[in-house]
């Protein structure tokens, strides 16, 4: 398992529909695919145009596949709502 964060901008209005998709039971069984949801810790910024998603990854190419619209279940929704996104590999010191 890799500590991942993930900072996605949204595009304007979006954030209802991208939080119905993360917390819906199709986007809940994708993101498992992916990571420990267990320990996923989220963030929105105050306008909702930022979110920030620490997780625990367990498959990479998964995760990349899951934000870059190459998965068929993520694609459609994040094509309406996505306008960018980040990762970052975290390491303790």
């Amino acid at each position: 398992m890799k500590d991942i964060l993930v900072v996605g901008k949204l595009k304007e209005g979006a954030f209802e529909k991208f939080m119905g998709f993360m917390q819906s039971d199709e986007g809940m069984a994708e993101r498992k695919k992916v990571a420990d949801v267990s320990k996923t810790i989220a963030s929105v910024s105050p306008d909702k145009s930022t979110i920030m998603f620490k997780i625990a990854v367990h498959d990479m190419a998964a995760l990349h596949s899951f934000l870059d619209g190459s998965n068929p279940v993520s694609k459609p929704v994040f094509d309406e709502v996505m306008a960018g996104y980040e990762i970052y590999e975290l390491a303790k010191v």
